[in-house]
């Protein structure tokens, strides 16, 4: 099967907006690894589905990459200590939803960085095998959904996945993370990429970016040229060309079923950062503890993209980013389209 790029940019046929996109703020900046906090706080629930619970206690020393968090339930994705350290406290604290959330807080020990990781697995791994990896890992949809991966990886029987989409759209103004990942860890996204279709026996892939990020569309098209399945396909720049529903649209010119998923269609979305994170969690036997974020505004003094153990407060990274600067009218996590003002500092950072 020879899956072709698609040259001319496309995009879904009705609606879309066209928000300045600010992104050359940090679009030229690497990602930076961002300085452990003096504390992190890890909501026991930052996945869809079944909240887990502390299977740590208060006082207890716990390692980076140490599972504290988990459920019964089909639907959750375990949660592991970012860092290493003593738990403070177990209950409510403020979520980055605006709620307060049952959560550790961990008092972080700086000077210990080892991370405790799961066994790689070979390279004859099976579907289930990923799969599983995937659900011990902790996996998240990272691009704000945050759908456990391993219910992703695991369609109804009667809906076969015949079509991969990667979405490196990143149509939200400011947010440059997933540009800079789909530039510093390539190799490590096709990789995650041709797990995804290992786990759920796909026949094709495409990545989707739109082509404000024209660096990306040649970096990737030379990564995957030796793939006769694999595609990058260029969109036009606009919002919401990331929503999974406009870019299954945008590829294929099929329309999701209201009501329905993607899977209606044999079609499966994954963000850029969750594909890397498979290939951590395969390769190297990561779970789900950091992830990019790019800090950003004209509020900002020094805007950068940084890679982010799960839990730090918000006012770390802003400090870490020079703090603020003039006049802001608000902090928002996520994007300015979808994302949510902030009434706390002390917020965390979390898989979505």
């Amino acid at each position: 099967m020879i899956v072709k790029n698609f040259d001319k940019p496309v995009t879904f046929l009705k609606g879309g907006v066209h928000p300045s996109h600010r992104k050359e703020l940090t679009s030229g900046k690497p990602i930076e690894v961002c300085p452990l906090p003096d504390s992190v706080t890890i909501p026991l629930q930052q996945h869809i589905g079944a909240p887990c619970k502390s299977i740590v206690e208060k006082g207890q020393e716990v390692k980076a990459g140490q599972k504290i968090g988990e459920s019964d339930a089909y639907c959750h994705s375990p949660v592991h200590s970012s860092v290493n350290g003593t738990v403070k406290s177990i209950g409510p604290q403020l979520h980055t939803c605006g709620l307060k959330i049952e959560a550790i807080v961990i008092d972080v020990n700086k000077e210990d960085d080892a991370v405790e990781k799961l066994k790689p697995l070979d390279n004859d791994a099976q579907p289930e095998d990923i799969i599983k990896r995937v659900k011990d890992a902790g996996l998240a949809g990272m691009g704000g959904a945050a759908f456990p991966t391993h219910v992703k990886l695991s369609p109804p029987k009667e809906k076969p996945i015949e079509t991969v989409l990667i979405n490196g759209c990143e149509c939200e103004p400011y947010i440059t993370c997933d540009h800079r990942q789909m530039l510093e860890m390539s190799d490590e996204l096709v990789d995650g990429l041709k797990l995804i279709m290992k786990a759920v026996s796909a026949k094709r892939a495409y990545i989707g970016i739109e082509d404000n990020k024209r660096d990306a569309i040649v970096v990737l098209r030379e990564k995957t040229k030796a793939y006769d399945n694999i595609g990058v396909a260029a969109l036009v720049a606009k919002f919401p060309q990331g929503s999974e529903k406009q870019l299954i649209e945008a590829v294929s010119n099929k329309q999701v079923p209201s009501g329905g998923l993607p899977a209606d269609v044999g079609y499966l979305v994954q963000n850029v950062g969750t594909t890397i994170a498979i290939h951590k969690a395969v390769r190297e036997g990561l779970p789900l503890i950091e992830r990019a974020v790019t800090v950003s505004g004209e509020g900002v003094k020094v805007p950068k993209n940084l890679l982010v153990r799960l839990g730090t407060p918000i006012d770390h990274l802003l400090k870490v980013a020079g703090g603020l600067v003039g006049e802001y009218n608000s902090i928002i996590a996520g994007g300015p389209m979808t994302g949510f003002v902030q009434t706390s500092l002390d917020a965390p950072i979390i898989k979505g």
